[in-house]
């Protein structure tokens, strides 16, 4: 099975495993957005579940 080229340029496997992606949305039209949602844009999100163990499979 191929590597979907997508998304590995989205997606990072830290050392432990764990596959951190980057939250959507951060290019612009960001200062209509309250604080507590450009906080939380910051943060990379965890995968986990079905589609984690999809990716590790395919990369």
């Amino acid at each position: 099975m191929k590597t979907r080229k997508m998304m590995t340029k989205r997606v990072k496997v830290t050392k432990n495993g764990k596959i951190l992606k980057r939250k959507g949305g951060q290019d612009h039209f960001n200062s209509r957005e309250s604080s507590k949602v450009t906080r939380n844009k910051r943060r990379d999100l965890t995968l986990g579940g079905t589609f984690a163990k999809v990716l590790k499979q395919q990369a």
